[in-house]
């Protein structure tokens, strides 16, 4: 494998880790990992100036990620099932589909049933380099999963069953099978302020500010790329 695609891999698990430890509150400096190395690329994508424009990323960063784009996807276009199979290849121990089916729905913006590079690098724009509250809210439609404007506890049992899934017994062994169920409570707990059942996009990015450690795990996304 070569080393851009490498990139991109590590580049992935960091943003998998850093939802899941939001998730279960066990947010920590540890969660995000030294900072890519950069190498020229040769290959200029169509469009590179557009993109710079719509993205915080530099060319040098856009044309790393596109290389690492094509070589996993020739095409330039990645459906659901050719993203499970590219995100089975970095989570062998577990079953990462049901993740892998609804980060696709986060990246895929605007429901054509595919991710291009620019869907691609436009995610990972506001994921890496947007503000905490572009931060947030990214996070926030991750988990509202019918996109409806609120977290429910369904949802969010549906996200922390496909997280635990995704790492593997080998990850968890000593794993309970009601620690998701467990994660769901505290999370709800910690977010739902007026206690109607539900998470609404403001109680979730307020909660979060007021968690240092979010706070500070977010900040190193700063340094990933």
């Amino acid at each position: 494998m070569s080393r851009c695609p490498r990139r991109c891999h590590r580049q992935l698990r960091r943003v998998i880790r850093f939802f899941y430890h939001l998730v279960t509150g066990t947010l920590s400096q540890d969660s995000v990992e030294d900072e890519f190395e950069l190498s020229t690329v040769c290959h200029r994508p169509e469009g590179l100036e557009q993109l710079q424009e719509q993205t915080k990323f530099s060319r040098k960063e856009l044309q790393v990620l596109y290389r690492g784009f094509k070589n996993e996807c020739p095409t330039g276009l990645v459906n659901e099932e050719n993203f499970k199979q590219i995100y089975s290849q970095f989570f062998p121990q577990g079953d990462s589909g049901t993740y892998a089916a609804f980060l696709f729905n986060a990246f895929d913006t605007d429901h054509d049933g595919s991710i291009s590079f620019e869907d691609f690098v436009a995610g990972l724009s506001v994921i890496l380099r947007g503000t905490i509250d572009d931060r947030l809210s990214w996070a926030f439609n991750l988990y509202d999963l019918n996109k409806d404007g609120c977290i429910t506890k369904e949802e969010m049992l549906d996200i922390m069953k496909s997280i635990y899934d995704m790492m593997g017994k080998y990850t968890y062994p000593a794993m309970q099978e009601e620690a998701p169920r467990e994660h769901v409570e505290n999370f709800f707990q910690k977010m739902d302020r007026n206690k109607d059942g539900v998470v609404t996009i403001e109680e979730f990015i307020e909660s979060c500010q007021k968690d240092e450690n979010i706070m500070r795990s977010m900040q190193l996304f700063d340094n990933v790329i």
